[in-house]
C-alpha cells in the first residue's frame, strides 16, 4: 500500500516536480494532491496537466487570521486523505495548531545548511558571511520557523565569483537530488540524516 503525499507550494513547484517524477515504479509513495495558496502558481498548472488533483486556498481573504486559513487548508486536504505533507516552496508560515496535527508527518526543504540561515535570502546571507560551503536541508516541520529534526542535507562549495543568483541555481540542483531521496527513506521509516556533497 503506497503512502499518499500532499505537496504544498506557492510558485513554479520545481521541487514538487522532482518529487512527483520520482514517485513512480517501486517508490513507496504517490502524490494525492498538490495544494497552493496562489491560484496561478505554475506548479498547480503542471500538476493539473498530469492528472494530479489540485486545491487552491488563497490566504489573502483570511488576513491575519492564520487559524481560519489553516482550517481551510485542512478542509481542502480532507477529501484526499494524505498520509504526509511535503512543503515545496510554500511561502506561508504554519502555526502550531496545524503543525502539531501533522507532527512526524510533514517535511520541508529549505535552501540553507540548517541551523544556519532560517527564513529568507539564504544565499545572499551565506555570501555576506564568507561561507566556504552552502546547500540545502530537508527537515521535519514544527511550529518554529525552519526548525525540526534534520532528515538530510546536500552541500556544495561556494565559488569566489558566486552571486546570490548563481548560488541559488546550483543549490536548486541539489534540492532536486536531496528531497526525493529523503522522501523515499522517510516513507520507509528511515529518519537517519542523509548527507550529500557536490
Amino acid at each position: 500500500m503506497s503512502a499518499s503525499v500532499a505537496i504544498f507550494l506557492s510558485g513554479g513547484g520545481s521541487n514538487m516536480r522532482a518529487l512527483v517524477e520520482d514517485m513512480q515504479g517501486d517508490h513507496p509513495a504517490r502524490p494525492c494532491v498538490v495544494l497552493s495558496n496562489v491560484a496561478d502558481a505554475g506548479g498547480i498548472a503542471w500538476a493539473r496537466e498530469r492528472g494530479i488533483a489540485t486545491e487552491v486556498v488563497d490566504h489573502r481573504p483570511f488576513g491575519d487570521d492564520r487559524a481560519a486559513f489553516e482550517a481551510a487548508l485542512s478542509a481542502a486536504l480532507a477529501p484526499h486523505a494524505p498520509d504526509l505533507i511535503c512543503l515545496a516552496g510554500f511561502m506561508r508560515k504554519l502555526t502550531g495548531g496545524f503543525t502539531d496535527t501533522w507532527a512526524g508527518r510533514m517535511i520541508n526543504i529549505h535552501p540553507s545548511l540548517l541551523p544556519k540561515y532560517r527564513g529568507l535570502h539564504t544565499h545572499a546571507r551565506a555570501l555576506e558571511n564568507g561561507d566556504a560551503r552552502h546547500g540545502c536541508s530537508v527537515h521535519e516541520v514544527t511550529a518554529a520557523l525552519d526548525d525540526g529534526p534534520i532528515l538530510g542535507q546536500a552541500s556544495l562549495a561556494v565559488h569566489p565569483d558566486d552571486t546570490p543568483e548563481s548560488l541559488a541555481a546550483r543549490v536548486l540542483v541539489q534540492e532536486h537530488r536531496l528531497y526525493p531521496a529523503v522522501l523515499r527513506r522517510f516513507v520507509a521509516g528511515d529518519r537517519t540524516p542523509l548527507l550529500l556533497t557536490a
